[in-house]
């Protein structure tokens, strides 16, 4: 699995969560931020955005001659937004204002993510996890050399650790390294977990497994389910207070896929969009 602008097959299991106080839904109203995301509502994969509340939706990309925009990450000021395209007909990350005008290729590769501070980024250019310097363009090589199929790099608040994963015949695992590049930390490896994110205060890491989102902590504790209902979820991302998450929610491996909004402790998720395909959320 991992992030990519190509969808991933999964799989399908009904539940129930008890914590009906705690859903996202007893408050869509009162959700503050920005919320972009990949969709193909208007045909071609394109980066839109809509407010966390619901409202305000509106398309900031639009990719010509069968190219796809997908992967959206808001910079930490909230003015830039990096993505990864297909435009010219290789894929590439990019980066745009946050109003979707001047976009720019940075690099071929995919899966871009900002740095705390807003001048490096992380990303995946041949299944290997490197950091990028965008003052200077000098890169740096941070997964090992003889790992296959890594992906979804994500930068911790604190600049210090990048968090990915990375795919074995015998499944998928979570791994952490230095941001500056160093020995690699095993976090999880079991039920096909990736697609790491980190908590805006460090202490949490949302992922997917097989079916549903789940978190842990950096050091391999707490292994707790988030979603646990109807449906298969992928790709979490925190609010920016900690509280919620959003994620993209399939009935089956082909969609299509909408945006729900679910509390961190876990309870009944309210859907945020519909129509069309919707994944890859980003919310600042």
């Amino acid at each position: 699995m991992g992030k990519s602008w190509a969808l991933v097959g999964f799989g399908l299991i009904a539940a129930v969560w008890p914590a009906a106080s705690e859903s996202a839904g007893a408050g869509l109203s009162q959700m503050k931020g920005q919320i972009v995301f990949s969709s193909n509502r208007s045909g071609s994969w394109a980066i839109w955005q809509v407010q966390a509340n619901g409202k305000g939706l509106h398309q900031l990309t639009r990719p010509k001659d069968g190219a796809a925009d997908v992967d959206p990450d808001v910079s930490p000021d909230g003015k830039s937004i990096v993505f990864t395209s297909t435009r010219g007909g290789k894929t590439g990350v990019w980066k745009m204002q946050a109003d979707g005008s001047k976009l720019d290729r940075i690099c071929d590769g995919d899966q871009g993510e900002w740095s705390h501070d807003g001048k490096n980024i992380v990303f995946r250019r041949d299944e290997r996890i490197c950091r990028r310097d965008l003052g200077t363009g000098k890169e740096k090589l941070l997964s090992p050399k003889d790992w296959p199929h890594c992906s979804g790099p994500a930068w911790s608040p604190d600049g210090k650790t990048i968090a990915f994963a990375a795919r074995w015949e015998k499944g998928n695992g979570i791994f952490l390294v230095p941001a500056d590049g160093g020995v690699t930390v095993k976090v999880y490896d079991k039920e096909g977990a990736c697609e790491p994110h980190w908590s805006p205060d460090g202490k949490w890491l949302a992922y997917e497994t097989g079916t549903h989102v789940r978190k842990i902590r950096p050091d391999g504790t707490k292994n707790r389910y988030v979603t646990v209902h109807a449906g298969v979820q992928r790709y979490p991302r925190w609010s920016p207070d900690g509280k919620h998450l959003v994620f993209c929610q399939g009935v089956t491996e082909k969609g299509p896929w909408e945006l729900y909004l679910v509390s961190a402790l876990g309870g009944f998720p309210v859907k945020l969009t519909e129509d069309g395909s919707d994944v890859n959320p980003d919310w600042k």
